[in-house]
């Protein structure tokens, strides 16, 4: 059970029901996530102009999902596993092979597996990558443009993943728990 409450549409904060009715446009359902970020709308209007804003870049969905699932594994969030699970099947198209394999921080894409090293490596040290890294980043074809995208992807990603291991967010897609 969640231990911040995931509120109805009659206890969510009014400035936050536009924007929980534009998630429910987009996706067609308000996945528990937004329902408790919506718990502060301050905090809902930051993460969804980020999400949008990194929607539009050049990373693209595939590695966007590929991204969210190594950041996942490594915080250990079931609740972004699980969700980025279903979008990385359904809206990326990516299998479950390489679902396996972006929670490993692998792809068999070589660009996308050369993105998913640099983001294990954010993570890894906090964002203190090595000279190399970023060379090995930059090598496999990303722009600095890109390798912005990316670490961003990473803090975004970050930032779900911390608010749903504290909220301890019921999960409303199919499970997915984390290796041991």
């Amino acid at each position: 059970m969640s231990r911040i409450t995931i509120p109805q549409a009659d206890q969510t904060p009014f400035a936050s029901l536009p924007l929980l009715e534009a998630v429910n446009r987009q996706l067609g359902v308000v996945p528990n996530l937004m329902k408790v970020v919506g718990n502060s709308p301050a905090a809902l209007e930051g993460y969804l102009s980020l999400n949008g804003a990194l929607g539009k870049g050049a990373i693209g969905a595939k590695t966007s999902e590929r991204i969210a699932l190594t950041v996942a594994e490594l915080n250990r969030c079931g609740y972004c596993l699980s969700a980025h699970s279903y979008l990385g099947s359904n809206l990326a198209k990516l299998d479950a092979a390489e679902l396996d394999a972006n929670r490993h921080g692998h792809s068999s894409d070589p660009k996308a597996a050369a993105a998913l090293r640099f983001v294990t490596q954010v993570v890894g040290t906090r964002g203190h990558v090595s000279n190399e890294d970023l060379a090995a980043v930059k090598g496999a074809g990303y722009n600095e443009a890109e390798v912005i995208e990316i670490v961003l992807l990473v803090a975004l990603n970050t930032l779900t993943n911390y608010v749903n291991n504290v909220a301890q967010t019921d999960i409303d897609f199919p499970a997915i728990k984390p290796f041991e």
